[in-house]
């Protein structure tokens, strides 16, 4: 069980427990109706911003407050990051957005470089190990919102992303109170291992994702970019060595993948509490990879028997429990 917490308390109907249901259930659409129904409230106060996160590099994120239904704003506030492919409107981050929020948060989602519709705002690509522009948002909305207290979740590679933040060296400067990380990736070089051996669905469906991702940075940026023999590869471990060599200042796919790995002493250096969930039974991140992550001072790893990759799902209702976990952790005064 790899010496860490098992929490009980996630207990899905016995139906709903499989772990590619788990997974894959969030992207139903009758599932995101549900979710988009229950978040109208974050997303009637959306507002959008374009975050300077030096170098030149703009990301765009979307902030909600109660201050524009005529409240007081929040104490606190909460950023929120998606996973791979995914967007600031991916039904998970919206599910616990909308949970901060009406704990009274100030909620700010974020985009990652060329995810959602931003593919237009950056000349070059995205990649995993672009952590400083991250860095630099965060640097960005600390400064916008006068050193409120702050506090960071991410999912899957965003939460690989946020724990990353938070043990950077910049992370003690800024006013971060706590990280939770959902199913993040732990090392690369291993969940690209797990892609390949797991169910073809996973890879297939990055692949189509990243696919669809490069052709729009393509239309974006005309005369730059001519993925067209790429994106005939349909392989992923192929495709991220040619972009890697093409695209990145690493000489190997190896070092690239290390590059953003958190396993070993990565977050030894952590400037603020961090939580990470993560299920056993995720058919994406390998469970076994826990017990390479040095044991550090501030980080606390929980782990439950089933809930797939970002799934935790109970029941069909509007609810999630992941979500309760992290409001509970995030919320101030957390015993936890």
């Amino acid at each position: 069980m790899n010496g860490f917490p098992l929490d009980t308390s996630f207990r899905p109907a016995r139906w709903l427990r499989g772990r590619h249901f788990q997974t894959i259930l969030p992207s139903f659409p009758l599932h995101r109706a549900r979710v988009e129904r229950r978040a109208a409230p974050l997303l009637a106060t959306s507002e959008e911003l374009l975050l300077d996160c030096g170098d030149g590099v703009k990301l765009q994120a979307f902030h909600s407050s109660h201050a524009r239904r005529g409240r007081e704003p929040g104490k606190r506030l909460a950023i929120l990051l998606h996973g791979w492919e995914g967007s600031a409107d991916s039904q998970y981050l919206l599910s616990l957005a909308q949970s901060l929020f009406a704990a009274d948060f100030e909620v700010v989602r974020l985009n990652l470089r060329d995810h959602g519709a931003t593919h237009h705002l950056n000349r070059e690509l995205f990649h995993s190990c672009r952590l400083p522009e991250v860095v630099g948002a965060v640097r960005a909305l600390a400064q916008k919102f006068n050193g409120l207290p702050m506090v960071l979740a991410g999912f899957s590679l965003g939460g690989n992303f946020m724990l990353r933040v938070a043990a950077h060296a910049e992370g003690r400067h800024l006013p971060i109170e706590r990280v939770v990380a959902i199913s993040p990736v732990l090392d690369p070089a291993v969940t690209l291992d797990t892609l390949e051996r797991a169910t073809p669905i996973y890879h297939g469906y990055f692949v189509r994702k990243w696919s669809r991702s490069l052709a729009k940075k393509q239309l974006a940026w005309p005369g730059h970019y001519d993925f067209d023999e790429l994106l005939r590869v349909r392989n992923l471990r192929e495709m991220t060595r040619q972009l890697v060599l093409l695209h990145t200042e690493y000489p190997k796919l190896e070092d690239y993948l290390a590059g953003y790995s958190i396993t070993g002493n990565r977050l030894t250096t952590l400037a603020a509490p961090a939580t990470i969930f993560t299920s056993l039974d995720d058919p994406i991140i390998d469970n076994t990879d826990l017990a390479r992550l040095a044991r550090a001072p501030r980080l606390d790893i929980v782990t439950t028997a089933h809930g797939g990759h970002c799934g935790f799902i109970e029941s069909l209702g509007d609810t999630n429990w992941i979500d309760v976990q992290a409001v509970r952790l995030l919320s101030p005064n957390s015993d936890s």
